[in-house]
């Protein structure tokens, strides 16, 4: 009996990596360049999930612009978080990039309520950037860098890819672009926290926010583009123009 095109489809597996596809489903990545700049699109939840995390920062802002109360600017900062949330749960999509937001400003309202001053509802944020770049830099000064993590998980082997020269490399690179937004929110953001500059600090928290991540994976994917770098370690890579 002859096989049917769609039995054809069923069985017809990855040149690369002999795992069966099914139909309309999309080839794994044969690059580990493709595979992170896949990951990362993942992570972040491209240009929506970036501009839902920032929503809420700038209705704070804006609100406590206008009454300069701390209440009225938290009830604005989750009265947004929750309309991009039910926005999202109407599409039938997941709420884990509102969720990246509501946590952080749940995590500063908390603080903010305790001790009754605006600028400490930026002050978690402060410290997760400064945190952020200081690991950035100890992971590549240890050829560990975060960025590997993230390529060894998608690779079902978080830390194999530490005994590849080429995979630590172009990981330490991509782990430095990253590192630059993390050390600028804190250089920007402490001394105006430490100056009770709420109105300044909702607008670095804004401009330092996904406008300077998108510029940092502008940066990565220029990286990205040039190199072919393949998945399995094991197979023989391309000679460097």
């Amino acid at each position: 009996m002859a096989e049917r095109p769609d039995d054809r489809a069923l069985t017809a597996a990855d040149a690369s990596s002999g795992t069966p596809l099914s139909p309309g489903a999309a080839p794994p990545p044969r690059y580990v360049e493709e595979l992170v700049r896949a990951e990362l699109g993942r992570t972040l939840g491209g240009a929506r999930g970036m501009v839902e995390s920032a929503l809420p920062f700038v209705a704070f802002t804006i609100a406590w612009v206008l009454t300069r109360q701390l209440y009225p600017a938290l009830g604005a900062a989750f009265a947004v978080a929750l309309v991009a949330a039910v926005v999202r749960l109407v599409q039938r999509q997941s709420v884990r990039f509102v969720l990246q937001a509501v946590v952080p400003t749940a995590i500063a309202a908390l603080v903010a309520t305790r001790t009754g001053r605006a600028e400490d509802v930026f002050l978690p944020g402060i410290l997760y950037n400064g945190a952020l770049a200081l690991v950035s830099v100890l992971t590549i000064a240890v050829r560990r860098p975060l960025v590997g993590y993230l390529v060894g998980t998608a690779l079902s082997d978080p830390t194999g890819w530490v005994r590849d020269r080429g995979l630590v490399a172009l990981s330490s690179k991509l782990t430095a672009v990253l590192a630059v937004p993390y050390l600028l929110r804190f250089v920007v953001q402490l001394p105006l926290f430490l100056t009770g500059q709420v109105v300044w600090l909702g607008v670095a928290k804004v401009v330092l926010g996904w406008p300077l991540l998108v510029a940092a994976l502008f940066v990565m994917g220029l990286l990205l583009s040039r190199g072919r770098t393949p998945v399995d370690p094991a197979a023989p890579r391309p000679d460097p123009a």
